[in-house]
């Protein structure tokens, strides 16, 4: 079983995939070039931003996977953003057909993150802080209880897109647990305990971040065959 994967940070993906696969996928180790593959491997390649995860990057990782012939998925994970994640997927399919690119014996998974990796993390009910005090978590709180309702549905509040709002809610929530987070220094997102409690939210909400839903049984299948 080998796996490429195309995503769309530079640097929050980079690092917060590869820690959550070995968790997920234990079997799975990382190579750092994608010829390098041979049994039970993955690759990770950065697109560095949309639209040019699309519209550059994926071509040329097509053309790695089928030149190599050794991959079993070829996964592409970016942000939905302002988007629906229907209309990112089709705007990824109408690409490969406009230039009738296809990824052959190697099957494609889409994994949109709605609306971005943040919306994810902010699934973690550990960090919620119960009796927010000031300002400007506690206005947060009032407009959307993440902790309550699914961090996906959330609104943009006074921010200009979606997920600058949610990385935003994110690190205040952090800052009440006297926790860092940036994108380039994710901190406890990587760690076991930080995936274990998203996983216990879905499996007790099972309606909740169905987007990251999606990835994790991506994960239970691939698991299933290795």
């Amino acid at each position: 079983m080998n796996i490429y994967f195309l995503v769309e940070g530079k640097r929050t993906e980079r690092k917060v995939y590869p820690a959550w696969l070995a968790y997920l996928l234990p079997e799975l180790k990382q190579v750092h070039s994608y010829d390098e593959v041979e049994k039970n491997n993955y690759y990770l390649f950065s697109g560095e931003g949309y639209p040019s995860i699309i519209y550059n990057h994926l071509p040329n990782a097509i053309e790695d996977v089928c030149s190599h012939g050794n991959y079993n998925y070829f996964v592409v994970c970016l942000d939905a953003e302002e988007n629906t994640l229907s209309s990112v997927k089709q705007e990824i399919k109408d690409f490969l057909q406009s230039e009738k690119i296809n990824t052959g014996t190697t099957q494609l998974v889409l994994i949109i993150q709605n609306r971005c990796l943040e919306t994810w993390f902010l699934g973690n009910r550990k960090i919620y802080s119960r009796q927010p005090q000031s300002n400007p978590l506690l206005e947060y709180t009032r407009y959307y209880d993440v902790c309550v309702d699914c961090p996906e549905l959330m609104g943009k509040y006074r921010q200009n897109t979606h997920a600058q709002f949610h990385e935003t809610y994110l690190k205040e929530l952090f800052k009440a647990k006297n926790i860092h987070y940036s994108k380039r220094n994710p901190g406890d997102v990587l760690k076991p305990y930080y995936l274990e409690q998203l996983l216990e939210r879905i499996q007790d909400k099972t309606h909740h971040l169905p987007s990251f839903q999606a990835f994790i049984e991506f994960c239970h299948m691939i698991r299933t065959k290795l």
